[in-house]
C-alpha cells in the first residue's frame, strides 16, 4: 500500500512541470479523492490510504486542467463556489472587491445588491454572505454560468434572496442598486494567457478587445442609470488599466478611488457619483 505521504511528494514532483504550487495542488487532489478537506487530510496524513482515484486526478492536472473544474469548486472569501468547465474560476486577486464593499459599508450593508457578468455568482454569493438582510440580482449572458449560479444559490441557501437572469450587462436592469459588483473581462485579445486558462476557462469571460477596455466602455456609461443615490459601484480590472478605465468612469460623472490586491497591484475601482 502506497504511503499518503509519499504519494503527495511523487505527485507534487510531477506536477510541478504545470503548476506553480504543485504541493497545495498535490494535496487538494488527494483530499479530494479521500472525501475530505484539506486540512484533516494535513492533520493526520497516516490514517489514509492512497485511494485509486488520485492517480485519474493527477493525470487530469498533468493535462493543465485547472484543479478547480477537478475539484469542482473553488473557496472565494467566505463561500464555497461549484464550478466546472465554462464557467471563470473565481481568484483570490477579486476578494478586493468584497474588502473594499466592507470597508465602505460595515456591518450595515447595501440593502439591494446587483452582480454584473455573476459567473457561477462568486461576488454576489460572498456578498449576501457579508449581508444577510441584503438581496442581489445577478446577470449573465452564459447559461452555463447562470446554471452553476442557480446550482450555488441552492448549495449555500441563498436561492430565496436572490434573483438571476440572463442579460448583456445592465441592458435589461430597470431598477436601481446600493452596491455594484462587476469583474468583467479585461484581457486584451492578443495577450498570452497559460495553458491552465487559454485552453479550459471561457474566452468571452477573459478577452475584451484590441486593449481590453471593450467591456468597460460598454459598462460604465450605463451605470449612473442603476447606481442608487449613495450607492457604490466597484469594478475589478487589469493591475496597468487603473488610468484608462478611471478616465471612462469620470467621463461619466463619476469620483474614482482604487484598491490594491494582496500583491499590492491595482484591483477595483471605487466609483461613486461625483
Amino acid at each position: 500500500m502506497t504511503d499518503v505521504g509519499a504519494a503527495l511528494r511523487d505527485a507534487a514532483a510531477r506536477l510541478a512541470a504545470v503548476s506553480d504550487t504543485p504541493r497545495l495542488d498535490a494535496e487538494l487532489l488527494m483530499a479530494h479523492a479521500l472525501g475530505v478537506e484539506r486540512q484533516a487530510l494535513l492533520l493526520d496524513p497516516a490514517r489514509f490510504a492512497v485511494p485509486d482515484r488520485f492517480a485519474d486526478f493527477v493525470a487530469a492536472r498533468m493535462t493543465h486542467e485547472p484543479v478547480a473544474y477537478i475539484l469542482g469548486y473553488r473557496d472565494f472569501w467566505t463561500v464555497r463556489i461549484g464550478v466546472g468547465p465554462g464557467v471563470l474560476i473565481p481568484r483570490p486577486d477579486s476578494e478586493t472587491l468584497i474588502e473594499a464593499a466592507v470597508a465602505h459599508f460595515g456591518t450595515i450593508g447595501p440593502k439591494r445588491i446587483l452582480d454584473l457578468g455573476t459567473g457561477p455568482g462568486t461576488l454576489l454569493y460572498a456578498a449576501l454572505s457579508e449581508w444577510p438582510q441584503a438581496s442581489g440580482l445577478g446577470v449573465d449572458a452564459s447559461d452555463i454560468a447562470l446554471d452553476h449560479a442557480k446550482e450555488n444559490a441552492l448549495t449555500l441557501g441563498l436561492d430565496d434572496r436572490v434573483h438571476l437572469m440572463p442579460g448583456n450587462w445592465a441592458d435589461q436592469v430597470d431598477q436601481q442598486f446600493d452596491l455594484i459588483l462587476c469583474n468583467p473581462p479585461y484581457i486584451a485579445d492578443t495577450e498570452e494567457l497559460m495553458p491552465d486558462v487559454a485552453d479550459h476557462e471561457p474566452a468571452g469571460a477573459l478577452f475584451a478587445g484590441a486593449d481590453g477596455l471593450d467591456d468597460y466602455r460598454r459598462i460604465i456609461p450605463d451605470l449612473p442609470r442603476i447606481l442608487a443615490p449613495g450607492g457604490l459601484a466597484i469594478l475589478e480590472i487589469g493591475h496597468t488599466q487603473r488610468i484608462s478605465v478611471s478616465k471612462l468612469a469620470e467621463a461619466a460623472g463619476f469620483s474614482v478611488g482604487c484598491r490594491q490586491d494582496l500583491g499590492g497591484r491595482d484591483r477595483a475601482l471605487l466609483l461613486t457619483r461625483a
